[in-house]
């Protein structure tokens, strides 16, 4: 028998505040409960009617364990999801010793945040490049009952659902600048806010109906695969080169030019064309470099 499809979604469960009893003044009463039946137990052959005594006694030791036996203890930042012949009672996140229904049980969650640090996946960037890729995720449990009862194990759910979010993350991004991409585009490895924040928002939206919340995401770990790394660091080596000689290179025309206006204002010497020429190609030889240069002195004139 199949679904209409007209069935309405099934609504989620969500977190229903509960407030427990203090244990403290129920163990009390469970130790004044023994107290009492110990005292009618010693001194049953003296009370009237004494035949009666022993069975009170009982009565009241089972009522002490009753008592005793909803105790429970939460640490701060604990919960306990309460369940009362399977329906859902609501969840206690006061801490101490607190008492509820004996009938009422469920389990203990830590409502402290966590850390989750993904071993470095290996995957393809916007380009199509692989690249390896990990990332430090801090969440923890907000919805309690939406983390029992949604899923079946939300640790087990968060760690793969998390590597199925890093995945997505990659194919969005390229790793680095290149001619084929703008040059205000987000890349993976210039926009490490960008894309921090991306992959927050996308693991919230798949955390929500677990009942879990994601404070913080950071990669950790982004660099190329390793049978392309070799070939991308020759490639990121000649754009810095060429970078750098561009720099190189307005920087000693700016210098020649300097040059040449500060002899012309000074009237230290006249240049001609073919002289001024010369002095250029001199400069830019001497400026533009690598290695330092050898004077060569001329003993005669330019023209000679």
């Amino acid at each position: 028998m199949t679904a209409s499809a007209d069935t309405p979604p099934r609504a989620v469960l969500n977190e229903s505040r509960y407030r427990s009893q203090s244990g403290y003044r129920m163990a009390a009463i469970a130790a004044a409960l023994v107290a009492a039946a110990v005292l009618l137990f010693m001194r049953r052959d003296t009370l009237a009617p004494y035949r009666i005594a022993t069975p009170l006694a009982l009565a009241l030791l089972i009522g002490a364990a009753v008592l005793l036996a909803g105790l429970y203890m939460l640490q701060p930042n604990e919960a306990k999801v309460l369940t009362l012949f399977g329906r859902y009672v609501g969840t206690d996140r006061m801490d101490g010793l607190r008492w509820t229904n004996p009938l009422q049980t469920g389990p203990k969650i830590s409502l402290r945040a966590r850390n989750l640090n993904t071993a470095p996946l290996k995957v393809n960037d916007k380009r199509g490049n692989p690249v390896e890729i990990g990332a430090a995720v801090v969440w923890r449990v907000r919805d309690t009952a939406r983390a029992v009862f949604e899923i079946d194990d939300y640790n087990k759910f968060v760690s793969i659902q998390a590597e199925a979010a890093i995945r997505h993350l990659a194919t969005q991004y390229a790793y680095d600048n290149g001619e084929d991409l703008a040059a205000d585009e987000t890349t993976l490895r210039a926009g490490l806010d960008v894309v921090a924040d991306a992959l927050r928002d996308d693991l919230n939206r798949r955390f929500a109906n677990a009942g879990v919340e994601v404070i913080d995401a950071k990669l950790t770990h982004l660099a190329y695969a390793p049978e392309i790394a070799q070939v991308m660091l020759r490639r990121q080596q000649a754009t810095a080169i060429v970078s750098a000689r561009h720099q190189i290179v307005a920087g000693a025309v700016g210098m020649v030019e300097a040059a040449l206006n500060g002899l012309s204002e000074r009237n230290l010497i006249t240049l001609d064309d073919e002289r001024k020429a010369a002095m250029v190609s001199n400069l830019l030889v001497v400026l533009c470099s690598d290695n330092d240069a050898q004077p060569v002195v001329n003993a005669g004139t330019l023209y000679t």
